[in-house]
């Protein structure tokens, strides 16, 4: 196991840069990583304790800084220390400034700006608290996307997921002994997205889910025999209908979102074609 310093340096939030550190090491194994997280830093007296903590956990240094100022120095106080210092969003930016034929404005934090996009993700998130499990199926046809699958198929981190990325969504379990409401079935503006999953797995979450309440492991609801049928009705229901689905058995919740979102992309562009 190999032991990394990892110094993210952010003259705003710095979520841009943990985002962007998280999926490069996702490629790496065996990293015990450490990290130094330094945001707001706009000044060069902060800059300089935080070069004092780099020098005693020398390692990867990753920042973002518009100031020019700033940056010249972490960079030559990195390169005198031998530790490389990556600014990760510069080869978008001289690409967007070459395509654009302007210089990119030197303002940190700007992507935080609350605009219309920030508040419609704020109503989708609200939308979305209110109409999980079922509530609310009057309200369905503001939605722009609904989750239907049985029990313990991801449907409510899902929609959370998408919530966040400004999508409007509600979620329905289906349930053999309680068919869900008509409306569901007349529907027209959101899209409806099926969510299944193999028996096999369902089992084992759901086996999991009843040990984390104290609950008996052994019930009908997770029986071979009964989730397998359930999860067949599931199936026979989304065929019906003509619901797209996604088998969710080996997906993470962010591969599911992915997915939903691109149906949620050729959706739209077919009706602009049409």
């Amino acid at each position: 196991m190999m032991k990394l310093h990892l110094h993210l340096l952010s003259d705003s939030t710095g979520e841009t840069l943990e985002n962007i550190a998280k999926a490069a090491l996702a490629q790496f194994d065996d990293v015990e990583t450490l990290r130094h997280f330094w945001p707001m830093v706009r000044s060069e007296a902060h800059l300089e304790r935080i070069l004092q903590e780099i020098a005693q956990n020398p390692g990867l240094v990753i920042f973002t800084l518009v100031n020019k100022e700033v940056r010249r120095t972490l960079e030559a106080r990195c390169r005198a220390m031998g530790l490389p210092a990556i600014a990760p969003l510069d080869g978008v930016s001289h690409a967007l400034s070459g395509l654009l034929g302007q210089e990119a404005k030197a303002r940190p934090g700007r992507q935080h700006i609350l605009d219309a996009a920030y508040f419609a993700r704020v109503d989708a998130i609200q939308f979305t608290i209110a109409h999980d499990d079922g509530i609310a199926a009057e309200d369905w046809e503001e939605a722009d996307i609904l989750l239907a699958g049985v029990s313990r198929s991801s449907k409510t981190p899902t929609s959370i997921y998408l919530a966040n990325r400004g999508y409007k969504t509600a979620n329905i379990p289906i349930v053999i002994e309680s068919p869900p409401p008509r409306e569901l079935f007349s529907l027209k503006n959101p899209l409806i997205v099926g969510l299944t999953t193999s028996a096999d797995r369902l089992i084992q979450v759901r086996r999991n889910r009843l040990l984390s309440l104290n609950q008996a492991p052994e019930t009908a609801y997770v029986d071979q025999e009964a989730v397998v049928r359930e999860v067949a009705f599931a199936r026979r229901m989304f065929a019906d209908n003509g619901w797209p689905v996604i088998d969710v058995t080996r997906r993470s919740i962010e591969e599911t979102a992915a997915a939903i979102i691109t149906l949620c992309n050729e959706r739209a562009a077919a009706k602009r074609d049409a």
